[in-house]
């Protein structure tokens, strides 16, 4: 592979248990009658979410429950994360974050984590793109960013969302078992991992 580009949450942070919690909570108090919405969102940004499924009155509300939960959460680097990253930088593979999340969420993390922007060599969030994953766009610009063509890129998800971006942008695909089980991931790829440290990934490079 020439480039590597990762989701955020579920594939380099383990933040998506609480996610799940936030967005049922905040379901909880404005219901849409959607079954598994807190999966079914997964991957998408904010102002998507917003306009899809719920009311723009109560769209402050909304922004204000998520906001709080926001600042009072730490956010978890999974255990092969920083070594994978490494071997990357060490094989001048480049690589870069495609998130749904905003612009504030990566500057806590980096303030968090010293040094951990280092490993990227670009930073696609929601304030980059105008269409969210499932749409090819957010992993096209990281591709573009990086200078290599998407078929030259590995993409790294773990949400359905995320996972149908990457094969719409036509980049290997690999799927990342930690938010959904491996069975409910083959239908986007056969590469499939337990996490970052799975050593099946090192054939990648």
């Amino acid at each position: 592979m020439k480039a590597a580009l990762f989701d955020l949450d579920g594939v380099l942070i383990d933040t998506e248990p609480v996610y799940t919690e936030i967005w049922s909570n905040i379901e909880r108090h404005f219901p849409t009658g959607i079954d598994n919405f807190a999966q079914r969102i997964k991957g998408t940004t904010l102002p998507d979410i917003l306009s899809q499924y719920f009311r723009k009155e109560d769209y402050a509300a909304i922004i204000s429950m998520l906001t709080e939960a926001e600042d009072n959460m730490e956010y978890p680097l999974f255990t092969g994360t920083v070594p994978f990253l490494k071997k990357l930088k060490e094989a001048q593979i480049p690589a870069a974050i495609v998130t749904s999340s905003n612009d504030i969420k990566m500057r806590r993390l980096f303030a968090m984590y010293p040094g951990f922007n280092e490993f990227f060599d670009a930073i696609i969030t929601d304030s980059h793109v105008k269409r969210s994953k499932p749409d090819p766009e957010g992993y096209l610009l990281a591709a573009s960013k990086l200078g290599v063509e998407p078929a030259d890129c590995v993409v790294f998800e773990d949400s359905f969302n995320g996972l149908k971006a990457g094969v719409a942008a036509g980049a290997s695909v690999v799927a990342i078992a930690t938010t959904n089980s491996a069975d409910s991931l083959r239908q986007y790829t056969t590469l499939i991992a337990t996490d970052l440290s799975d050593k099946s990934l090192d054939a990648l490079f």
